[in-house]
């Protein structure tokens, strides 16, 4: 991460006061809607309510503490190896809490690869974070770890992008209250699949953050992920179409669809049923 400054004088720029964990969250997240509608989803397949949860790769851990906001019979475990950005979460989001919903947020500094949790009925690893596991074999590995941590009629949410231009080199970028979000796939090598993405940040006094966020994934198609939690020992792998409101952008509406459409980029969802 560099931050580039306009020239200010002595006076701090915009980059330089912004925090990239808020900016992050202001871009890409909205943990509102996804507790929505994995407590939605989760109750539609099982028939019940959910009320373990654990969110893998799970940074500030904004998810987790949204879970818990739900009432006192919800529990959250929170796992990421980065010890700093849980450290964010502890100070900015989980001390944000009431006094009682804090004690039921649980952060854990580990591998999602060896982490060892109490059965959950829900486990979500989002934002794509997964896509880590270059290697098939890791990626099985991880999916049957998340079936073994999950109950008997648990089931794991992830989500995943795709479409042409998912497969370019390309910057695109979104102007955000009071800053521009920039999203860059710098580099992309089709044999592998192998995808190098960063997130920039630009501000109106011309001050900016370049690569605030790194990622080295491989970008795995839908087929892909279904056949690997179906081996992983999944009963069920579903995806979960984005809808479209009267202008043709996505309404944020979430259902089972077994063929898609084909769009230039997409985000969907992959619901795998133990």
């Amino acid at each position: 991460m560099s931050v580039k400054s306009s020239k200010m004088g002595n006076r701090p720029t915009m980059a330089e006061r912004a925090d990239i964990h808020e900016l992050y969250e202001a871009s890409v997240q909205n943990v509102e809607n996804e507790i929505e509608f994995l407590q939605t989803t989760f109750k539609q397949l099982s028939g019940r309510t959910a009320y373990l949860f654990r969110e893998d790769f799970c940074g500030t851990a904004s998810a987790a503490c949204q879970w818990v906001r739900q009432g006192p019979e919800y529990q959250a475990f929170g796992v990421d190896i980065d010890a700093s950005v849980l450290e964010w979460g502890r100070i900015n989001r989980v001390g944000r809490l009431a006094p009682e919903d804090q004690a039921r947020v649980k952060l854990m500094q580990s591998d999602v690869q060896t982490v060892e949790t109490p059965k959950v009925d829900i486990l979500a690893a989002f934002n794509f974070s997964y896509w880590i596991f270059e290697e098939r074999a890791q990626m099985l590995n991880y999916m049957r770890r998340c079936y073994d941590a999950l109950k008997d009629d648990g089931v794991l949410f992830m989500d995943m992008f795709g479409g042409p231009e998912s497969f370019e080199e390309t910057k695109e970028k979104t102007k955000q209250e009071g800053f521009t979000y920039i999203w860059h796939q710098a580099k992309f090598h089709p044999v592998t699949n192998h995808i190098q993405c960063y997130i920039h940040f630009k501000f109106p006094d011309g001050s900016k953050i370049k690569k605030a966020f790194s990622y080295s994934w491989r970008m795995y198609t839908a087929p892909e992920l279904r056949d690997l939690l179906l081996e992983a020992g999944f009963s069920k792998a579903t995806v979960y179409w984005e809808g479209e409101d009267e202008d043709g952008e996505g309404n944020g509406e979430f259902t089972p669809d077994e063929k898609g459409e084909a769009d230039l980029a997409w985000i969907a969802y992959i619901v795998a049923e133990k």
